[in-house]
């Protein structure tokens, strides 16, 4: 009789342990999950660039591609894209957050007290890259200071040579998403993507490069929907760098394939050193859509 009260009580404390932990998962999962569960994803981008290589989850891969792009739109060098990414990396770890120290928020965790603008407008990825950059355009001679000093000299970190452990895979995503590691030099391994539109992906394009960079232009319709973009400069390097970016932000866009005149890069199938003479100067995009109703 006397090994029951103890059974009971055991099966108590059990029960309560049980329900500690269950609550500590409703209150602290989404918070942990934020935090790490880009740890957890099984879509993942890869960059390589003269047998150097680094991946990041699809998410961070489009955030990198938005960065990138803005800094594209703004008439950087790709240095600024550098700075930027390493500064990501370190401060968000290329994620667009909605917490840190303090009220510091989004990717570069700025501070809407610091007067980096509002809630709203610090989570909208493409605002905060472009304050990023008006910020590094009043340091003076940016474009000559060693990459952990620039990025100091915007964001005034409590760390700041944290930034330089961050530069050798802020400069390979970079150079590759700024267009000087040729079409193939990233490559998605990412779940179909959810449908789109000929039109969401112009938008898109819009949104991240501005106008007057790219022409669209629509070349097949229903099940078979694709767009062919081109650089309105003409230039190689235009070319890469939206090839570069197209597959980056795959995950996100609807895009299925990439083509270029030497590469093609699918869902199925990734990266290929075998692309389509007939796409001539452009780079073809195949998006998925919505099947037509009938």
């Amino acid at each position: 009789m006397a090994g029951r009260p103890r059974r009971r009580g055991a099966r108590a404390i059990a029960f309560l342990t049980f329900a500690a932990v269950a609550t500590a998962g409703v209150i602290w999962g989404p918070a942990w999950w934020e935090r790490h569960g880009d740890r957890f994803s099984s879509e993942r981008c890869t960059v390589t660039i003269e047998g150097t290589s680094h991946t990041l989850t699809a998410e961070q891969a489009d955030n990198a591609a938005i960065i990138a792009a803005r800094s594209a739109a703004a008439g950087l060098r790709a240095r600024a894209a550098t700075i930027a990414l390493a500064t990501a990396v370190q401060e968000s770890g290329l994620r667009n957050i909605s917490y840190g120290d303090r009220d510091s928020l989004g990717l570069f965790q700025q501070r809407p007290s610091q007067g980096w603008g509002t809630e709203e407008e610090i989570l909208d990825v493409r605002y905060a890259a472009d304050a990023f950059y008006a910020a590094l355009q009043k340091v003076s001679g940016w474009e000559d200071l060693e990459i952990t000093v620039a990025a100091q000299a915007v964001q005034r970190s409590a760390f700041p040579n944290a930034y330089a452990d961050h530069e050798p895979e802020a400069r390979l995503w970079a150079t590759a998403l700024r267009g000087y590691g040729g079409p193939a030099a990233v490559t998605c391994d990412i779940s179909t993507p959810d449908a789109s539109t000929a039109a969401a992906y112009a938008d898109r394009i819009a949104a991240d490069f501005g106008d007057g960079m790219y022409t669209v232009l629509v070349t097949g319709i229903g099940d078979a929907t694709s767009v062919d973009v081109t650089a309105d400069d003409g230039s190689a390097t235009a070319r890469d760098q939206f090839a570069a970016w197209a597959v980056a932000t795959a995950s996100t866009t609807g895009a299925t394939a990439v083509t270029t005149s030497t590469s093609t890069w699918t869902v199925q199938d990734g990266m290929t050193a075998t692309g389509d003479d007939s796409v001539g100067d452009a780079v073809r995009i195949d998006i998925r859509t919505a099947p037509q109703s009938s």
